[in-house]
């Protein structure tokens, strides 16, 4: 079964173009990794400062592998950008309804 992984990221005042520019080469780097079903960046539509990453994976284990693959130099880009750190959990859909 497919798990959703969401991250949220709040950019420091100012930084928000250029953390929505960082994000976007992170999620094409993710979008190619073994067990990413899809990956997209969205946009708060009130609040310009907010992201979130929304991940499908084949399972928790294909994300973590893949979130090793990362370069930390990507990491390291980000990281300078934020207000807070990120948060992010995951996700199983409810089978019930």
């Amino acid at each position: 079964m497919s798990v959703t992984r969401m991250n949220n990221f709040d950019a420091a005042l100012g930084k928000q173009d250029e953390l929505r520019d960082v994000l976007r080469g992170v999620v094409a780097l993710v979008q190619t990794l073994d067990g990413c079903e899809s990956c997209h960046l969205l946009r708060d539509a009130q609040e310009a400062h907010r992201f979130l990453i929304v991940e499908v994976w084949a399972s928790i284990a294909h994300h973590q592998a893949a979130a090793q693959a990362i370069p930390r130099d990507k990491i390291a880009q980000v990281m300078p950008l934020l207000a807070a750190p990120p948060r992010g959990s995951y996700y199983e859909t409810d089978r019930a309804y």
